[in-house]
């Protein structure tokens, strides 16, 4: 099969209810209101209590995304889960498609950290565009404060909680007008929640390693110096494979990690202010989970509408990077 195009039809959200405002934070880091928000624009952030799972909210924005594109979970052939951090070290997008009841879909996790929504939006659309599969559930979900050591200041006052989830569908028409994707393993260090080994003796001579985990580590001026250089490029590279223009962009839509990144983005693309989407403030930085949740919410509030042209960008650990401009929207 040729020529069969790709529509996001259908968007969902969800955040934990448990709130923790900057103010909070003060009390548990050496830090407050003012520095957070002044440098990074976050006020609050949402957090997973010990009851709450990856799947349950992974569930709960997957479920809004297919009640507005009016399909529901027996139509959807493939379920893609975009997180860095699972419930099951084995993947946890078999358990959402089990809570779904989406009986007929295959289902996998992806991880590519905050970069994670736009490499499974590409992903997805590739199985589309060969004529695989007609409807696809793609999630970004994390629950980062699992790995959080709330005694740094240079990371605790980041993160916050957080699921979205789009449908694509197979359409005459691609609303998928170009991509691009890129990867450092070189700058690896910047940003990490990594395996510290213990060795254990099993047997005389037969040592192996057994750890955990390890809290999120981060060199913050290395981040932002590969954000600002990388995402204007990557998207200006998006734009020439979709042979349109900036300013027929309507909505600026990057993750979200911290305003000033987002404002040098804008301004070195020559995007105004007001086209520029972001909840920042509310919710921190949700991983792979912040990009779909920021649409999810735009689109909600009427701000984003049919036909709408969208650039967005992911950045983030890996170090990983992308943009993909979309046409919101079915009609």
């Amino acid at each position: 099969m040729t020529n069969i195009g790709i529509a996001i039809t259908g968007s969902g959200s969800t955040t934990p209810e448990l709130c923790l405002d900057n103010q909070g934070l003060s009390q548990i880091a050496e830090t407050s209101d003012d520095w957070i928000s002044s440098r990074t624009g976050i006020r609050k952030r949402r957090l997973a209590q010990p009851k709450e799972s990856l799947c349950t909210i992974a569930t709960q924005a997957s479920l809004a995304a297919l009640a507005q594109a009016q399909i529901t979970p027996i139509d959807i052939d493939l379920i893609i889960l975009a997180t860095s951090t699972p419930d099951d070290l084995f993947g946890t997008a078999s358990q959402v498609q089990g809570e779904l009841e989406a009986y007929r879909a295959v289902a996998f996790d992806m991880t590519a950290a905050c970069s994670g929504f736009i490499f499974g939006l590409v992903t997805a659309a590739q199985f589309i565009r060969t004529g695989v599969y007609q409807n696809i559930l793609l999630i970004g979900a994390d629950i980062l404060s699992r790995w959080v050591d709330w005694a740094d200041r240079r990371t605790c006052v980041l993160f916050g909680d957080g699921a979205g989830a789009v449908v694509l569908q197979a359409a005459e028409r691609d609303r998928l007008l170009g991509f691009e994707l890129g990867s450092d393993g070189s700058q690896n260090s910047c940003l990490n929640l990594s395996y510290q080994p213990q060795p254990k003796q099993i047997i005389a001579e037969v040592t192996v390693s057994q750890g955990t985990y390890q809290p999120i580590t981060m060199n913050g001026k290395e981040v932002y110096r590969f954000a600002i250089q990388k995402v204007p490029e990557v998207i200006e590279k998006a734009l020439f494979r979709s042979d349109i223009t900036v300013d027929k962009i309507d909505w600026l839509l990057l993750h979200q990690a911290n305003q000033r990144i987002m404002d040098t983005v804008a301004n070195r693309l020559k995007i105004p202010p007001e086209k520029v989407i972001s909840n920042l403030r509310n919710y921190g930085n949700t991983s792979a989970a912040s990009i779909p949740l920021a649409l999810d919410e735009a689109v909600r509030e009427g701000k984003i509408k049919q036909g709408d042209i969208i650039a967005a960008s992911g950045f983030g650990a890996g170090l990983t990077w992308g943009a993909a401009i979309f046409e919101w929207g079915f009609s």
